[in-house]
């Protein structure tokens, strides 16, 4: 019992192929199983940045970003969440990374979640009902990206950056995911952006998450495609 318990918890090194994974991220056909795993991993992550908004202790490393670029150059902060995203898909180019229905379907989706979700949750009375709120949304995030990712309808645009990253250097995905958020994370303070309590919780603790989540997923619906996931 013990040794299946180490074998699900486990870090992923890379987002595993599973049953309902498509065969190609830019197919126009996709699987049923494929686009139902895509848009439920897509809604739960949009929860997880509702709850995050809603405890109040702090933004995203990326939110972060691009308030420090707002503070910087005086454009909007969703203008500069827009360019961000922009410059990010750009990355993707020597990085071999393909976009797919899921790389739009990120964009549409989450929205939605976010707005829909945010009015049913209770606003923090205190300090531990915040911290529980962040910490959920944190684990949403996580187990959210582990669904969608594993689809394989493409990424969105920080994501792909993520297993992009990942595939040219071979290093742990949960390794890359944090190096990532800890790297914008200081650019976006550096730069004026506003750090949290809930901003530090997510630079440091989503990485991990996200190649246990994975690691999870691959133990009850991987399909043996002679990688090693898992290490």
């Amino acid at each position: 019992m013990q040794q299946k318990q180490r074998a699900i918890f486990q870090l992923a090194r890379a987002v595993p192929t599973t049953t309902w994974s498509a065969a190609d991220p830019m197919t126009l056909r996709p699987r049923f199983k494929s686009v139902l795993f895509l848009l439920v991993g897509l809604w739960i992550f949009g929860m997880g940045h509702a709850s995050l908004i809603v405890s109040g202790l702090g933004v995203s490393p990326w939110t972060t970003l691009a308030q420090g670029v707002s503070a910087q150059t005086g454009w909007s902060i969703g203008a500069c969440v827009l360019v961000v995203g922009v410059l990010v898909l750009m990355i993707w180019i020597p990085l071999r990374e393909r976009p797919g229905m899921g790389t739009i379907a990120n964009i549409i989706v989450v929205a939605i979640a976010i707005d829909v979700t945010i009015p049913m949750l209770p606003q923090p009375t205190g300090f531990a009902m915040a911290m529980a709120q962040s910490l959920l949304g944190i684990f949403l995030l996580a187990f959210g990206s582990a669904l969608y990712l594993t689809a394989n309808l493409g990424p969105g645009p920080r994501d792909g950056l993520m297993t992009g990253i990942q595939k040219r250097t071979n290093y742990p995905i949960g390794w890359v995911r944090t190096g990532l958020e800890i790297t914008v994370l200081i650019v976006g303070w550096r730069l004026g952006g506003v750090v949290g309590i809930g901003t530090l919780m997510m630079a440091f603790g989503v990485g991990p998450l996200v190649a246990v989540c994975l690691s999870v997923v691959d133990r009850f619906g991987g399909v043996a495609d002679g990688r090693s996931n898992t290490g």
